[in-house]
C-alpha cells in the first residue's frame, strides 16, 4: 500500500500536466481570437471614423437644404400672401363692375322710352340726309342737262 502514495501522486502529475497542456492550448487559441478581434475592431474603428466624416458631410448639406427651403418656404408664403391679396382685389373689382352693371341697366330700363324717341329722331335724321342728298343729285343732273343744251344749242347755230 506504499506504493499507492506515489502512484497517485504520479497520476495527479500526469492529470495536471494535461490540465496544463489544454489549458496552454486554449489560451493560444483565446488569444488567436482575441487578436482577430482586435484587428477587426481596429478596421471597424477606421471605418466608423468614414461613417463619421461622411455623417458629418451629410447632416451639413442635410442642414443647408433644410436652410434653403426655409427661405424658400418664407418667399413662397409672401408670394401667397400677395396672391390672396391680388384675389381680393379682382373680386372688389368685379363687385364693383357688377354694381356699375347694374346701374346702367337699371338706367337704359328707366330710360327705355327716351332712348326710343331718340333711335327715332336718328332714323329721321338719316332718312332726311338721304333724301337732301338725293335732291342734290338732282338739281346737279338738271343744271348739268341745262349746260348741255346750251352747248349743243351754240354748236348748233
Amino acid at each position: 500500500m506504499d506504493f499507492i502514495i506515489p502512484i497517485s501522486v504520479g497520476v495527479i502529475a500526469v492529470a495536471f500536466c494535461i490540465l496544463v497542456y489544454y489549458l496552454v492550448t486554449t489560451l493560444k487559441t483565446f488569444s488567436q481570437s482575441l487578436n482577430q478581434i482586435t484587428e477587426t475592431v481596429n478596421r471597424l474603428e477606421g471605418k466608423v471614423e468614414d461613417v463619421t466624416v461622411e455623417t458629418n458631410d451629410l447632416l451639413k448639406k442635410v442642414n443647408a437644404l433644410a436652410d434653403d427651403l426655409q427661405e424658400k418656404s418664407e418667399k413662397l408664403n409672401a408670394i401667397v400672401d400677395s396672391s390672396q391679396e391680388v384675389a381680393k382685389t379682382i373680386h372688389k373689382f368685379n363687385d364693383s363692375l357688377g354694381d356699375i352693371s347694374d346701374s346702367i341697366i337699371h338706367k337704359v330700363r328707366s330710360h327705355q322710352d327716351k332712348m326710343a324717341q331718340i333711335i327715332q329722331w336718328g332714323n329721321i335724321i338719316i332718312e332726311l340726309k338721304e333724301k337732301w342728298d338725293e335732291l342734290k343729285k338732282r338739281k346737279m343732273g338738271n343744271d348739268e342737262n341745262k349746260k348741255y343744251m346750251q352747248i349743243k344749242h351754240k354748236g348748233d347755230s
